[in-house]
């Protein structure tokens, strides 16, 4: 099990696509079982035994789990009774636990990584690539999926995966490289290496920490969620509920943290507060207003700031020069538009700042979103986000992909907005910065908000077991340190 490790833009990623096929390299070589390879095609590299599950799964939401993994490799084993013995072979053997007949669209995030290695383990794969597999994961799932790895590292399966999550590279990596700049800077040894030394390492700095020493919460209410409903129609025609009755309140210089595993209503209630979504009942107040059926411009002049959870379908125009994407969302609002008309100049001038501020690293404002790594994008979105002295920042995932000196960035301003007055709501996989960050935080569960907790006492097992339904109510500690 071999970890690769770096921060955003060190090369990753396109070393990844290089040993997948996806991309070519313009010199050195590869070699597979000693023998030197070219790839032309992710197809030569998977007739080699390589296989790889990307940080954005490629599934089809409207296909079964059998439909998806057979797709594209029906030559293998047909599409009927034989491909099924296979794929419950393949699952019983490695303990995926995968259900061939569930629709991918009903499955959580940790089965459809299982659905996705699964896959790939189908077509042959001896060689798994895995970028950012615990990315979206609770602390139960993270566990889990090693468990998985290390029963395929067994079977005599190399396993190569990039993270940014330190501690866990350490806990369950062989050998580690460390890669900036597009270039191998040292390796490590799991055994005598800490997170601190890989951190340097890795960004010359210090493991940062989300934790908020002190409290700026005023008694000032800023957003107002009152009995929040929301149904949804599926597929098969069946209503159900996906918000229940949601109500919350966030005060000026408070972040509230919402914690729950993906599928849960998150999403659904982003949509909701930024007007995406009409909710069938409820109240929406923001600073006072009733923003309930606003439009979405409304809300977003009104002040609210929103990273979205997934960058590239909410966030970006990956196609579209950085300054063209610094416009979104903020087409009315100075420095973007001067009486009515866009001011290009002053956008342009004002992605310079942010490229600057943020640190987002690019050879210039007129390449495409697209041409940046993940974790470079986010810098964009939270710098033009933050441009605009929102009153509530909406943050889902604000640091998912993201290196451990981008991640202190983030959470730097994070803190300095709170500071100034910001309402935070923040959304996050990432317990340990949702515990740090957070002055209040609720766990929320099949659309629902079951249980409160408070950050200063609550640990991330804690919470996650909250998150699986297993608690509910307020989460405390009693006097033998157990949670209650």
């Amino acid at each position: 099990m071999h970890a690769l490790v770096g921060e955003n833009g060190a090369g990753k990623s396109t070393l990844m696509k290089i040993l997948y096929g996806m991309q070519k390299p313009d010199e050195g070589t590869i070699t597979v079982g000693g023998d030197q390879v070219t790839f032309s095609s992710p197809a030569d590299a998977i007739a080699l035994g390589i296989g790889m599950v990307h940080q954005h799964f490629m599934l089809a939401d409207n296909l079964t789990v059998l439909e998806n993994v057979v797709l594209g490799g029906e030559k293998l084993y047909g599409i009927g009774a034989r491909a099924r013995r296979k794929i419950q072979e393949i699952s019983d053997a490695y303990g995926l636990g995968v259900r061939p007949d569930v629709l991918v669209e009903q499955l959580g995030v940790a089965d459809r990584q299982r659905v996705e290695i699964l896959k790939v383990l189908y077509r042959g794969a001896r060689t798994l690539i895995l970028d950012e597999p615990t990315a979206v994961l609770v602390p139960q799932e993270v566990d889990a999926l090693f468990d998985n790895l290390r029963e395929l590292k067994a079977e005599g399966l190399t396993v190569i995966f990039i993270s940014h999550k330190l501690g866990e590279v350490l806990s369950v990596a062989d050998e580690i490289t460390v890669i900036r700049r597009g270039t191998t800077v040292g390796t490590a040894d799991p055994r005598s290496t800490t997170t601190k030394q890989l951190a340097e390492l890795m960004v010359g700095t210090e493991l940062p920490s989300p934790e908020t020493r002190e409290s700026t919460v005023t008694d000032v209410p800023m957003l107002k969620v009152e009995d929040l409903r929301l149904t949804a129609t599926d597929p098969d025609g069946v209503v159900r509920e996906v918000l229940a009755g949601i109500g919350f309140t966030i005060h000026k210089g408070e972040v509230m943290g919402i914690a729950g595993v993906e599928g849960n209503g998150q999403t659904e209630l982003i949509e909701a507060l930024m007007g995406m979504r009409d909710p069938d009942a409820g109240v929406v107040t923001l600073d006072g207003a009733d923003i309930s059926h606003a439009a979405t411009r409304k809300r977003r002049e009104g002040g609210i700031g929103y990273i979205p959870e997934d960058r590239h379908r909410h966030g970006l125009l990956l196609d579209a020069p950085l300054w063209e994407n610094r416009i979104l969302g903020h087409v009315t609002e100075k420095p973007n538009s001067k009486k009515g008309l866009l001011d290009l100049k002053a956008a342009r001038q004002d992605t310079e700042r942010i490229v600057r501020e943020y640190d987002v690293r690019t050879p210039g404002i007129e390449v495409t979103a697209a041409s940046l790594s993940g974790g470079n994008q986010q810098k964009l979105i939270v710098g033009r986000e933050m441009s605009h002295a929102p009153k509530l920042l909406i943050a889902a995932h604000p640091t998912r992909g993201v290196d451990v000196g981008a991640q202190a960035q983030i959470w730097d301003q994070i803190r300095e907005a709170r500071h100034e007055g910001l309402a935070v709501l923040l959304i996050s996989a990432d317990l340990d910065e949702l515990i740090g960050l957070s002055d209040t935080l609720r766990v929320m569960y099949r659309g629902r908000l079951v249980a409160d907790a408070d950050p200063a006492t609550i640990t991330p097992e804690e919470l996650g077991s909250a998150m699986t339904g297993a608690t509910s109510g307020h989460l405390e500690h009693d006097e033998n340190g157990e949670s209650r």
